[in-house]
């Protein structure tokens, strides 16, 4: 294994773009009796979102912004692995690993990167400084697919306690949405003695059930009832991708509107929407996120982590040493428990916001970052 550093720069093909115009334009749609949301991601919709892809969105701009950040790769667990990285110009700064989930990706933290490192030049306190890591899991994105099964948290977490090994840092703290938290989480157990303190918007084994709930207080009673809806309306893409991967994998790479609805889904029903996935998200940052699994063929091995995983789904979680502190977001898909995550967890800070759902760095990065400042401020 090498352990060298590499710069890198996003730069999409032209072929690859010119490649996907050529799919959307030769879409075979379906019909769609219902056009609500009911059914799936709604043909009106659909139609329009995918022809703005087409003929309105400018990813040539995206990239350009996303490579205002300097992004690097180096091999990790056998794989090669990219990251953003940016090093705060405060001496003190603390070092913050961040890690997205799915279907997400590193653009999710682009917003969050400037005021996290340099929080004197957007308004801050210098002293809440953190130099930034912002890597993508293999498998993800730009990390581009595993080529082999056996990629699970644990293995990922292995990859990052070396990544910040490799990046000189003996001390830092570590941020988790989604699979990110679990992969954060599980790095707690494993390098504790580096880790000062953990930052989550999700604690899986902290939702409420029939069995944990106390349906008396009103934070309980609206826990179960996510995890009501989550069991009944919004599983359906865990059962296939913990089951069956490999066949959404083939829809998902050969077809950009089948990506496209399949990340859409998760953007209109785990975020704080009205009606629409935009009211929650920027139109631009969602399609840089499908464009960014689109051109790195990255859907089915994404989804992998879902079956890797399913054998420890629900199962306790062993308990962590690490301070940890956790935001919860009212619309998100699942809402946690203090009194349940307590059980495993030193919670030293639990806030609930009044807005926001699952992709917190989108849709409330003000919030998600003086979270983050202040949780943090008392472990530098």
């Amino acid at each position: 294994m090498t352990e060298t550093i590499t710069p890198l720069r996003i730069d999409i093909p032209q072929d690859d773009l010119d490649d996907l115009a050529r799919r959307l334009a030769g879409t075979r749609w379906p019909d769609d009796p219902a056009e609500d949301w009911s059914y799936g991601v709604p043909l009106g919709y659909l139609r329009e979102l995918a022809e703005y892809w087409r003929t309105g969105f400018d990813w040539r701009a995206q990239e350009a912004r996303l490579n205002e950040l300097p992004h690097f790769t180096t091999e990790l667990e056998g794989h090669p692995v990219h990251f953003v990285h940016v090093r705060s110009p405060e001496p003190g700064a603390l070092p913050l690993l961040l890690t997205h989930g799915w279907p997400g990706s590193f653009a999710e933290f682009a917003e969050l990167v400037g005021p996290l490192a340099d929080p004197r030049a957007h308004g801050g306190d210098p002293g809440d400084a953190f130099h930034v890591v912002v890597p993508s899991p293999p498998g993800f994105t730009l990390s581009g697919p595993t080529r082999e099964t056996g990629w699970t948290v644990a293995r990922v977490a292995r990859a990052w306690r070396e990544l910040m090994r490799r990046l000189g840092y003996t001390r830092y703290a570590a941020h988790g949405q989604d699979f990110g938290a679990l992969v954060s989480r599980e790095l707690a157990l494993i390098d504790a003695e580096h880790m000062a303190a953990l930052h989550l918007t999700q604690v899986f084994s902290a939702g409420a059930t029939p069995e944990t709930a106390d349906v008396a207080v009103e934070a309980e009673k609206r826990s179960l009832e996510k995890h009501y809806r989550y069991e009944y309306e919004l599983s359906g893409y865990a059962a296939i991708q913990s089951t069956k991967p490999q066949l959404m994998a083939y829809a998902l790479t050969d077809s950009p509107v089948a990506q496209l609805a399949w990340i859409a889904d998760g953007f209109k029903a785990w975020t704080d929407c009205t009606d629409v996935p935009e009211d929650a998200v920027d139109r631009d940052a969602l399609l840089t996120n499908v464009s960014l699994y689109w051109f790195t063929r990255t859907a089915g091995s994404s989804a992998r982590y879902y079956k890797e995983g399913v054998e420890t789904w629900g199962e306790p979680e062993p308990e962590s040493a690490v301070p940890t502190a956790v935001a919860v977001f009212p619309e998100d898909i699942m809402l946690p428990v203090r009194r349940l995550a307590e059980r495993n967890n030193p919670i030293v800070r639990w806030t609930e916001f009044d807005r926001g759902g699952h992709f917190a760095a989108l849709e409330e990065p003000d919030l998600l970052v003086g979270d983050l400042r202040a949780a943090l401020r008392e472990f530098r």
